[in-house]
């Protein structure tokens, strides 16, 4: 179980990755406007999306 954890932990940071590396300006303008957004509306988006992520893993199993 540890080395799938380890093994998702590096794909998540491959991925979030990909976007500062190909597009530095739009990803630097994408965590301003993040920094502007209300506290809930964040936990909001992170909650769907981990309902979602954790939905799609199970679909996947």
């Amino acid at each position: 179980m540890w080395e799938d954890l380890a093994r998702a932990f590096c794909l998540m940071l491959v991925i979030e990755g990909i976007l500062p590396f190909l597009y530095p300006q739009r990803w630097r303008q994408a965590v301003a406007t993040l920094a502007r957004v209300d506290d809930r509306r964040l936990r909001t988006m992170g909650l769907v999306s981990m309902l979602i992520g954790a939905g799609l893993l199970l679909w996947l199993r």
